[in-house]
């Protein structure tokens, strides 16, 4: 599901800093990404059984490369996603989240917008 969280998407920064702020707010690069390509997740966890929803925000270089530390990254929209074992994530716009969630969600994104706004100006 698409997170309506307008000044993420098409948002233009330099990787080390975007590695910075998205690690102040528990997002996880990790191993995903490539030499053009990144995805930043958030894990939240849930009361239901066996369930874990993710923020996922991915970005694609519009220069420079991931693997030398020197790409800018343009951010996509964020989305929520729900983990189905051992399958793995499902971001489809057919699941169905708990409104609670997805404004948790909206909240968390809504948290960093202000870091990445704040560094672009």
């Amino acid at each position: 599901m698409k997170l309506e969280v307008n000044g993420i998407e098409d948002s233009v920064l330099n990787l080390k800093p975007l590695d910075h702020f998205m690690g102040e707010h528990a997002f996880i690069r990790a191993g995903q990404w490539d030499y053009d390509r990144v995805t930043y997740d958030y894990k939240i966890g849930s009361k239901e059984k066996n369930i874990t929803y993710y923020i996922r925000i991915p970005g694609y270089a519009v220069e420079g490369d991931v693997d030398r530390g020197n790409a800018v990254i343009k951010l996509m929209a964020p989305l929520l996603g729900k983990h189905y074992y051992p399958h793995g994530v499902e971001y489809g716009e057919n699941e169905n989240f708990p409104q609670s969630l997805v404004e948790r969600a909206t909240g968390i994104v809504e948290k960093l917008k202000v870091d990445i706004k704040n560094y672009k100006q």
